[in-house]
């Protein structure tokens, strides 16, 4: 799809706090529109936020129940009428690599006709150019990283925030979608992704203990663990190599539970190594089961730990959930603990909808479970939908 002219050069050469700015005076000249606005969903994936100068911006709105919501969650555009006041607005997602950062809103007069199609994909093109601006644009100013919040983030969760990859990412084998609870005030639990030609490499961890040292812990593990794989080590060392990164540091008084996983993109066949990590389910054909796996030692238990990969397959038409123990373990407020049957309800409940929305509606009827009240312990949630490679004609 061709973008409209001279949209990328334009956000290229605006600074980048100004990327928004200089995108919504460009769309106001060319297309007549009376409003634009940006709206980016906040930490916990609840809320859109609009972005300008604090504190002086637009209310935010709920991302289920509301128009441009509905853009979010269906990642395609949305249009409305407003009869009253003579307008149209057109909600459009701004995503990049299936990593959803938010929606664009563009207010236009509206000719009794509504934006045609051609319009629409015009706007589609302004969105995806500045979802890719973004990203390069958060290295640079805090903008766009203080419109997310709803509320003031802990530094342990800012620290852990800062480490993930995105939440949620696509290729055409595999989409990926997780979230993190409690979102502003999370500790240790954390996940990580990187992708080659032929290869995912999948990290799931469930971290120990509370606030700073529970951050510190997992920004040490998951760095080692990028260290040894950009070294182009084998799973099992990269394990090895975090093992003693962590050993090394805390001499086993601290570790760290985690799953590693590699899946070969052109076969579908899975490397992982269980190190007393977050549990695994697959939803297969309907049904919903555990995978199994030869429980190993937390990444810093004991010094020279070896580690031994297991193999299984997945299917397309899979999807695999990787839960880590601050669900299984949500009180409620009667002290009763969200089972393994509640799990998986809600794994089946939600079976229809894509891997970017899950976690969230999974965590959503954990929090249902647990009551009002801050949550005692981190829970993550992460879902994997295998699609598989497709033939070359």
């Amino acid at each position: 799809m061709d973008r409209p002219n001279g949209i990328e050069r334009v956000l290229r050469e605006a600074a980048p706090h100004q990327i928004f700015d200089a995108l919504r005076d460009l769309i106001e000249s060319r297309y007549g529109a009376s409003q634009v606005d940006l709206l980016v969903a906040d930490y916990a994936m609840t809320m859109l936020q609009p972005v300008g100068v604090l504190p002086h911006t637009r209310s935010p709105v709920p991302v289920h129940g509301s128009d441009p919501g509905r853009a979010f969650g269906a990642q395609e555009p949305h249009t409305v009428r407003n009869p009253d006041a003579s307008t149209v607005t057109v909600y459009v997602p701004v995503s990049v690599r299936g990593d959803r950062h938010g929606v664009l809103s563009i207010t236009l007069p509206d000719d009794g006709g509504g934006p045609d199609e051609a319009l629409v994909e015009d706007f589609r093109a302004c969105a995806d150019a500045l979802a890719h601006e973004l990203v390069v644009a958060e290295r640079d100013t805090d903008l766009f990283l203080r419109a997310r919040r709803a509320e003031r983030l802990t530094l342990a969760a800012e620290m852990q925030w800062q480490l993930l990859p995105g939440r949620s990412c696509a290729r055409p084998e595999y989409s990926v979608g997780a979230q993190l609870e409690p979102a502003y005030a999370v500790h240790g639990d954390n996940f990580d992704w990187s992708a080659s030609a032929d290869d995912l490499t999948l990290t799931v961890n469930n971290g120990m203990g509370e606030g700073i040292e529970a951050a510190l812990l997992t920004n040490l593990a998951v760095n080692a663990l990028r260290n040894a794989r950009r070294a182009g080590l084998s799973l099992a060392d990269q394990a090895y190599l975090a093992d003693q990164a962590i050993y090394g540091q805390y001499q086993g008084s601290s570790y760290l539970a985690t799953l590693l996983l590699r899946f070969d993109l052109p076969t579908g066949s899975v490397e992982i190594i269980d190190a007393g990590s977050p549990r695994v389910w697959r939803l297969r054909a309907g049904v919903v089961e555990a995978i199994e796996l030869e429980a190993q030692m937390p990444l810093g238990m004991f010094e020279d730990t070896v580690y031994t990969p297991q193999r299984f397959t997945v299917e397309p038409g899979d999807r695999l959930f990787f839960v880590s123990d601050g669900v299984y373990d949500a009180l409620s407020p009667s002290g009763e603990k969200y089972s393994v049957r509640a799990l998986v309800s809600a794994i089946t409940e939600t079976r229809l909808l894509p891997a970017t929305q899950v976690p969230r509606a999974v965590l959503e009827k954990l929090l249902g479970h647990r009551g009002p009240g801050p949550s005692m312990d981190d829970a993550l949630v992460l879902c994997l939908d295998w699609h598989g490679r497709q033939a070359e004609a």
